[in-house]
């Protein structure tokens, strides 16, 4: 299927958020769709996938003019969309996923048997190494990508939009999903892949076409393309990518860890954290950093080895104790883990410090919403009103809500598991700059991330763990890509263990 749309328009009131925007994809062609949140690139989606529809423009499939409806109709054409949230029931089986509302009857009956076989077939066909029977609660994120991927080809996809897919997955869970799209590639499946991970356009995509403000402003072969363009491209400027030095004085120490051990996740671990310093933490898969760290905000459970907040030991039982003791933590995973998405912006930024606004058990609305202000201005949060759903804002500004949540407790030790997983090259810079603002203000500030790149830019120093293993401190010279791919994939010379 070779897919065109031509002049797409669309405005939600005086808002005009597509402007005149054309979109083409070829049989199995994958092109990425860029750009800041609020592009539009959502918006263009959408109409493609009937959600929405366009008030001027084109769609056509193989040259015949097409217009959608609803998704259904969409869907009927051949055009699948799997969204960041999946679609599937985690108590049912792989293969009864595979039919949800449209199962496959006999005699008023599912007819599990011919289920269970399409969804063999199409396993086989495809390569996919997943037992049919097994219940998707039993797979990981990778996996249940696979099977959403499935599901768009046993109803006949040929055009497949993946929006942010790999977002929160691990290295080897993208390279997994990575080798379903090189199958899709090869059966002539076209897949817009929507992505603010350049290093990982240029490894799959074809082609790309950049969104800003609406409009298409630059677009063309991967190949002939760099990150550093295509990221100047998304935002409208050159986007930095010298490392971001920290300035200012390195204090007193803040938390120091001996010998803290938990098997299986991590063991004999030394170190230490200091007032004005940013001291980032990395590896791959299993390399048990989150499991560290969620000890030390109290959520870890039971452990071996020695905490000590400045100078003094502790011992560090519940979440409620380490925001006391001045220990503040921004989760993995913000959409599970720190954010409420049924309560507003508002609530949601400042839930943690909720006691200081308390009087008599009644919350003053005053003293909450001047607090909230007073971090909306600091961190340039984005938003209409307070009171508006979280959902409503970006990725990014999401992210800013929950580091609001945090600094409102004017935390001594602040650590950010991925503090930038999701949103854009723009947002990015801005939470970078938020961090080292931090550092100035003496906040001692770790940052668990599997991007080395983000280390390196942000990071003073940084430790690099390998199955829960402690490889090495890198710095300096020694703080680079090559050498920390090195260290978290287990490749430490006899020198480096003696020291």
């Amino acid at each position: 299927m070779n897919l065109s749309m031509r002049g797409i328009v669309k405005s939600f009131g005086a808002n005009e958020v597509l402007r005149q925007v054309d979109f083409s994809l070829e049989a199995g062609e994958i092109c990425a769709l860029l750009g800041e949140n609020g592009a539009g690139k959502s918006t263009l989606m959408n109409i493609l996938g009937g959600v929405l529809q366009p008030d001027a423009g084109v769609i056509e499939i193989d040259g015949i003019p097409v217009s959608f409806h609803s998704p259904a109709q969409s869907l009927n054409r051949g055009i699948a969309f799997i969204h960041q949230e999946l679609n599937l029931i985690n108590d049912l089986p792989v293969y009864e996923n595979m039919f949800i509302g449209r199962e496959i009857k006999k005699r008023g009956f599912i007819d599990h048997r011919e289920e269970l076989r399409r969804t063999r077939e199409l396993f086989d066909r495809m390569e996919i190494p997943i037992d049919p029977t097994a219940p998707v609660s039993s797979l990981d994120l990778s996996y249940k990508q696979i099977v959403e991927i499935s599901r768009a080809l046993m109803m006949k996809a040929s055009v497949i939009i993946m929006d942010e897919p790999t977002t929160s997955l691990t290295d080897p869970e993208i390279e997994r999903v990575f080798d379903m799209l090189r199958m899709l590639k090869k059966q002539q499946v076209g897949v817009v892949f929507i992505s603010h991970k350049l290093r990982e356009v240029m490894e799959i995509c074809d082609r790309y076409v950049v969104l800003r403000d609406g409009a298409a402003v630059s677009g063309g072969r991967v190949r002939d393309a760099s990150i550093a363009q295509i990221a100047r491209d998304m935002v409208g400027h050159d986007v930095r990518t010298e490392a971001l030095r920290q300035s200012g004085q390195i204090g007193r120490e803040v938390l120091r860890l001996e010998d803290l051990t938990q098997e299986p996740h991590y063991r004999h671990i030394d170190l230490t954290v200091h007032e004005g310093e940013v001291l980032g933490v990395t590896g791959l898969l299993g390399d048990g950093r989150s499991e560290l760290f969620r000890t030390v905000f109290g959520d870890g459970g039971k452990y071996r080895g020695r905490i000590y907040l400045e100078g003094k030991p502790v011992q560090i039982t519940s979440t409620r104790q380490a925001l006391s003791l001045g220990v503040g933590y921004l989760p993995r995973n913000r959409k599970e883990n720190a954010l409420i998405k049924d309560m507003n912006i508002l609530d949601n930024g400042t839930m943690v410090t909720l006691e200081k606004f308390a009087r008599f058990g009644l919350i003053s609305r005053k003293k909450q919403l001047a607090n909230f202000e007073r971090q909306r201005g600091d961190l340039r949060i984005k938003m209409e009103s307070p009171f508006d759903g979280i959902g409503s804002l970006s990725g990014g500004n999401q992210q800013k809500v929950v580091l609001a949540k945090w600094l409102s407790a004017d935390p001594k030790l602040l650590i950010l598991d991925n503090p930038t997983q999701g949103v854009d090259v723009g947002a990015k810079e801005e939470i970078y700059d938020i961090i080292l603002q931090l550092a100035r203000r003496g906040v001692a500030v770790v940052v668990l991330s599997n991007e080395a790149q983000e280390i390196i830019r942000v990071c003073g120093r940084a430790l690099v763990l390998y199955h829960g293993d402690l490889q090495a401190e890198v710095s300096g010279e020694t703080m680079n890509e090559s050498n920390i791919m090195r260290l978290a994939t287990g490749g430490i010379t006899e020198e480096e263990k003696a020291q």
